[in-house]
């Protein structure tokens, strides 16, 4: 592929500092993505405790996608308006709120509560993307939200040791901790995080729509990308259990290797490759290589085979995730983009519900390796759309 030739660049020199304001919005990321890992691996047994089944647990963490698939893009907008530390705020504190209120909760009905509150609080990442397209320039952004799409990774390595220690407390310690961490992240933020939407202020009645056909496609691609990526994490403890006889410490430590390459990849391996082949090419070469782990995972039965599987589909993860958001911001106007991204988050938390459900469902009915191939082929319908984009 001519698009995969190393021809030389003029890349040697030195990469220039990130704008002021970058490494606060990055660490403001961060610290709400821990709180989030500490919450994520414990409730379902958390949810037990108050009498629910497995389906009852699906519901509990679906209710936090769909909630945020509702509230992303109107607090995305709202973002375009009022400006991005606003939102933020609002974002962190709601969540501070959502946790408390799941840690005490002493019914059902109130940890479906929380855990909604918290959805609808969900926009911090979003906006946090928002503001880095605001004050970076188009040529870094692969770049910068490669480092944010690392603070994921960050987040879902260090929140789970951080749930598991703080439980040996108590069941409800955890979601007390995830609270105080995005409580204190918010009253940092107030004094630390920057205003960077300068441009902001009332829709003009005038004004072309943000959801042009482009971000259509481009959300769409993202939504099939996602949503076969979250049926593999949804699926794969079954998968291990099966065909490996792995325990949930043995789990913990693949999605913990998981996490570690996520970072790695994000945070040092997508400039290299962007300046090789572009934004789009990455995200080409991304589905491309989420497909062939797909494939290789359906039918891998050794660890010879699966640690291959596992790090074509990790890597491809990992690069498609932030040249996506990049390219999300090249179709709309600057004045426009929290409202976009919002709807690209809006778009990913309702692949986080629809890609676990329909792998489970293969994966009960069907077979083992029926969700990872059908996954694959979504991917391939990815690659399809994408080639249909007109984006730079």
């Amino acid at each position: 592929m001519a698009a995969l030739s190393f021809v030389s660049r003029p890349e040697s020199a030195p990469r220039a500092p990130l704008p002021r304001g970058f490494w606060v919005i990055w660490t403001t990321v961060a610290l709400d993505l821990v709180g989030f890992g500490i919450v994520a691996p414990i409730l379902g047994r958390y949810a037990e405790r108050f009498g629910a089944n497995p389906f009852t647990v699906g519901l509990l963490f679906a209710s936090f996608s769909l909630a945020q698939f509702v509230c992303a893009p109107l607090l995305g907008r709202l973002s375009d308006r009022v400006g991005r530390k606003p939102i933020i705020l609002l974002s962190l504190f709601g969540t501070a709120v959502g946790s408390v209120i799941t840690g005490a909760a002493g019914t059902l009905w109130l940890l479906f509560l929380g855990r909604i509150l918290d959805g609808a609080s969900g926009a911090s990442v979003s906006v946090a993307q928002g503001a880095v397209s605001d004050v970076v320039e188009p040529k870094d952004r692969p770049r910068a939200f490669g480092l944010l799409g690392a603070a994921f990774g960050v987040g879902f390595v260090v929140g789970p040791a951080l749930g598991a220690l703080s439980a040996l407390r108590g069941p409800y310690l955890p979601f007390y901790v995830a609270g105080a961490i995005a409580f204190v992240n918010g009253c940092i933020a107030i004094f630390r995080l920057p205003e960077t939407h300068v441009n902001r202020g009332p829709r003009q009645k005038a004004e072309k729509s943000v959801h042009s056909v482009e971000l259509w496609r481009l959300v769409s691609v993202a939504f099939i990308a996602i949503a076969a990526f979250s049926g593999f994490e949804a699926t794969f403890a079954l998968l291990a259990e099966r065909r490996f006889s792995l325990d949930e410490g043995g789990i913990a430590v693949v999605f913990v290797c998981i996490g570690v390459f996520l970072v790695i990849v994000q945070g040092g391996v997508i400039r290299p490759i962007g300046a090789k082949i572009g934004v789009r090419g990455s995200v080409s070469v991304g589905l491309g290589f989420n497909a062939a782990g797909l494939l290789v995972l359906a039918f891998a039965t050794s660890w010879a085979v699966l640690v291959p599987a596992l790090a074509l589909l990790t890597f491809g993860q990992g690069l498609t995730s932030p040249n996506f958001t990049t390219m999300v911001t090249s179709v709309v106007p600057p004045h426009q983009r929290g409202e976009a991204l919002g709807f690209q988050q809006s778009g990913s938390a309702l692949a986080r519900v629809v890609g676990p459900a329909l792998a489970g469902l293969l994966f009960h009915h069907v077979g083992i390796p029926a969700p990872y191939l059908v996954a694959a082929a979504m991917c391939g319908i990815g690659l399809a759309v994408l080639s249909w984009t007109r984006t730079a």
